[in-house]
């Protein structure tokens, strides 16, 4: 599979108004196809049962760097899978990508991937720490949406205990930056919270609910109870 049959694969696939809907939509200046997601889906899924890892890095790589919306998507699904091993190239190439963020929807893409890689080595956090304090937006957005695994258990371990309150702290830095996409990553982080830790959200939401975004303190207590 070479990143030109790749790419053949996906635009077999596309749809001038398609492209043009969500070109508008992301407010993109890059190249669209029109490919939906379901497609994208079934043709990464078949490459990551052709290629072994070292040929799916390499896929995701190139066509990363064709710049092209839907390609950017490809490689981040290609390179979303629990388990990979070995995958240390894997991450090094996902958190490469993270200075380029430039919009949600590629980066979430991404950060899935993210997330898949951190969850197998959670030493990995100490890296991302370091995107906390970016002057990059995309960047300090990604510490948060890569790291939304450890706001999912119920019963967390001391270990996953530790990495959520760390976690925390940096949401707790970031409240004093409004703007939209950094109150709605807080929102975001807290909200899923609230669905395994409602006591832990609701602290949180206590102590600096009342300084971020209206909208972002709204979205956080979402699935917190009414009454306390």
């Amino acid at each position: 599979m070479t990143p030109d049959d790749a790419l053949a694969e996906i635009s077999a696939h596309a749809d001038a108004q398609r492209a043009a809907d969500a070109k508008a939509y992301h407010k993109s200046k890059r190249d669209h196809l029109g490919v939906p997601n379901p497609v994208l889906n079934d043709l990464t899924k078949a490459w990551r049962q052709a290629l072994d890892v070292p040929a799916r890095v390499a896929l995701a790589d190139a066509l990363w760097r064709t710049n092209i919306y839907e390609a950017r998507l490809a490689a981040a699904k290609l390179l979303t899978q629990a388990r990979i091993r070995p995958d240390d190239e894997v991450w090094a190439l996902i958190a490469s990508w993270v200075p380029e963020f430039d919009s949600w929807a590629i980066a979430d893409h991404a950060c899935m991937a993210g997330q898949k890689r951190l969850v197998a080595d959670p030493a990995r956090i100490e890296e991302v720490e370091a995107w906390t304090t970016s002057d990059h937006l995309w960047t300090r957005r990604a510490a948060l949406v890569m790291t939304l695994p450890w706001t999912k258990q119920n019963f967390p371990k001391p270990h996953e205990v530790e990495l959520r309150e760390r976690v925390l702290g940096w949401a707790a830095s970031y409240v004093p930056d409004q703007q939209w996409f950094i109150q709605k990553a807080i929102a975001w982080w807290v909200r899923e919270l609230g669905k395994h830790d409602a006591p832990r959200a609701r602290a949180f939401l206590d102590t600096y609910g009342s300084t971020m975004k209206p909208f972002a303190a709204k979205e956080a207590a979402k699935y917190l109870p009414a009454n306390r």
